[in-house]
């Protein structure tokens, strides 16, 4: 099974859809906490999905995948992560709310080719980047799509580690 990943950016809403099906994918999950943009309407969800569904690609918003996630309390075994968004995110992916919602996006990447969306067009600077961690631990492959040409294989970040069904992203001493 292979989960896409793309980014919205600043693309025009024929572009993104252009890329979309030159890879082939049947359903577009967005995992933006808040699927709207101010300075790109086309990507609200309403018109996003208006859009997809003329295309004959299904749209789902699936929030519990969303960003934008507080710090937990105590302390966090993500704490080689610099950037605190990304050490909450990575936190957050110890919940079973997260679990509940990666299991849910493993049963929809199964019945037909499936991209998770965000914003950001660089995965490395969005919370794409965990989310693909989690799935390439569980042997899943994830591509992340560049334009209507290219893909890049997800690696594991570096720093992760993956006990059971735990990634985790500890300090380096």
């Amino acid at each position: 099974m292979v989960v896409y990943t793309i980014g919205h950016s600043t693309r025009s809403l024929e572009e993104f859809l252009a890329a979309l099906k030159a890879h082939g994918i049947g359903r577009l999950v967005d995992i933006r906490r808040f699927p709207s943009s101010r300075r790109h309407p086309h990507f609200g969800a309403d018109v996003l999905a208006s859009a997809l569904a003329r295309e004959g690609i299904e749209y789902l918003h699936l929030p519990e995948l969303g960003g934008r996630r507080r710090p937990s309390r105590g302390p966090s075994p993500n704490l080689g992560w610099r950037s605190p968004g990304f050490r909450a995110y990575a936190d957050h992916m110890l919940t079973p709310e997260f679990a509940s919602a990666a299991q849910r996006l493993l049963d929809l990447a199964r019945e037909q080719p499936t991209a998770i969306m965000c914003a950001e067009a660089a995965y490395v600077r969005c919370h794409r980047l965990l989310v693909a961690d989690y799935l390439t631990a569980r042997g899943i492959e994830v591509r992340h799509i560049v334009d209507a040409r290219r893909w890049q294989l997800h690696r594991l970040t570096p720093f992760a580690r993956v006990e059971g069904s735990r990634v985790t992203y500890p300090a380096l001493l």
